[in-house]
């Protein structure tokens, strides 16, 4: 099943986005991590293509998707995934979340509650005063120096290259391609995250959700009990040796923990 691409007419521009699945079936929205885009889903789509309306969007300043010359905010990241869903005349979704994009899913169930049927948060973070501290005192996590040379692709590679798996350069690869494409705004994702209030907003989430723990995510797995305890109606799943990377790097096994999650939702 190959994707569908397509782009949406929205308020901060052209918002791209790829979809597989009947049209008529029940949607689930897709969040991408920082600095990512819809590729990160390329494989989960055709998977829950089969049972669902799989839409993976590029958040708007990511991949092909314009910012509109807003500032970077979760916030404004959940109002323009909101605008999509209007766009394309769906009432309510199911929302899947990896990373970034897990912190974009809580603030849209909570802005949007009548628009979200169930969350899924993969290696999510649970942003509160500890973590905008301990974000403060280390440095930028993809921001590496321009050179003439082209040095610093290599060492954006090298940044990233101790949390993906070994003997796959291809996963490395979609990242960087990514990353090049949102340019000097490539530390932007990060920084909204670190700046986003969920200890604020949390608590408004009460959407049936899965926790998705990777096991091997050393930024994100830690988190997981922290979202468990703001979150006790969720229940959560851990996906052993799973990476930052998880979607592009496991996605059967994604699949099916999202699949298994939305099976008796209605």
């Amino acid at each position: 099943m190959i994707p569908r691409r397509a782009f949406a007419a929205l308020s901060v521009g052209q918002v791209h986005y790829a979809e597989c699945g009947d049209a008529g079936a029940p949607p689930v929205l897709l969040l991408h991590q920082s600095p990512r885009s819809w590729t990160e889903y390329r494989h989960v789509l055709p998977l829950l293509g089969a049972r669902y309306r799989a839409i993976a969007m590029d958040t708007a300043g990511f991949g092909d998707s314009a910012d509109g010359g807003q500032p970077a905010s979760i916030a404004q990241w959940a109002r323009v995934a909101c605008e999509l869903l209007d766009a394309l005349a769906i009432s309510r979704t199911h929302v899947v979340g990896h990373h970034t994009g897990g912190v974009v899913a809580v603030e849209l169930a909570a802005a949007f509650p009548d628009r979200v049927r169930s969350l899924v948060l993969s290696s999510t973070p649970y942003t509160d005063e500890a973590f905008r501290r301990a974000r403060a005192q280390r440095p930028p996590i993809d921001e590496v120096a321009p050179s003439e040379d082209g040095s610093h692709l290599a060492a954006l590679w090298q940044k990233r290259q101790g949390f993906y798996p070994a003997g796959r350069p291809d996963l490395l690869e979609a990242f960087v391609l990514d990353a090049l494409k949102v340019g000097r705004r490539v530390e932007e994702g990060h920084r909204a995250v670190a700046s986003y209030r969920m200890e604020d907003r949390i608590a408004q989430v009460t959407q049936p959700t899965l926790i998705v723990r990777a096991t091997a995510d050393p930024f994100a797995s830690p988190h997981a009990a922290e979202l468990q305890h703001h979150l006790p109606h969720a229940r959560t799943v851990d996906i052993e040796g799973g990476m930052v990377p998880l979607p592009d790097h496991m996605p059967d096994a994604f699949a099916r923990a999202v699949l298994d999650f939305l099976a008796p939702q209605p």
